[in-house]
């Protein structure tokens, strides 16, 4: 079978669990980001902290860290990792689309890298603010999450072009 730059499969196409043990363990970082659109009406309910379910930028943050350190129980070859912190910031912007932009960084020591630990802090995150606004606009949509950067590791520094 030809060589393949996918690592979650062996020599005949399975898909099995990366082995890190021979990697170093280096301090590694990652920065992903989203946004939820919505009506002007919803943000406005967001920012002013009127939503019937309370805090929701405070609920989402929690939530988002909490999926962060679950990310392994929910992404069947992610490896369990010691997180050594996860951080999320909220922007509520009404402009050019009314939406609540979220940025988490998550950070380890550790043989391999925190990507998918962001990327699923910012999904549940987003998710959350979906769930809790849903009362006051079923069409919200979530859209733009992606991996902004990541440092650390043989692979070195990556920066995603501006979007």
């Amino acid at each position: 079978m030809p060589h393949s730059p996918l690592t979650h499969f062996d020599a005949q196409g399975q898909a099995h669990m990366v082995d890190v043990a021979a990697k170093a363990a280096t301090h590694r970082v990652a920065v992903a980001s989203g946004r939820i659109e919505m009506q002007a009406a919803t943000l406005s309910l967001i920012d002013s902290g009127s939503a019937k379910k309370g805090d929701v930028l405070g609920v989402a943050r929690i939530a988002g860290i909490q999926a962060a350190k679950k990310t392994s129980e929910l992404i069947p070859l992610c490896h369990p990792l010691a997180i050594t912190r996860v951080a999320l910031a909220f922007e509520t912007r009404p402009e050019p689309v009314p939406a609540v932009h979220c940025t988490a960084t998550v950070e380890t020591v550790g043989p391999t890298g925190v990507e998918m630990e962001a990327l699923t802090a910012v999904q549940v995150a987003l998710l959350t603010v979906y769930d809790m606004c849903k009362a006051a606009d079923r069409g919200m949509t979530i859209t733009g999450v992606r991996v902004e950067e990541k440092r650390g590791g043989k692979s070195g520094d990556w920066t995603a072009q501006p979007a």
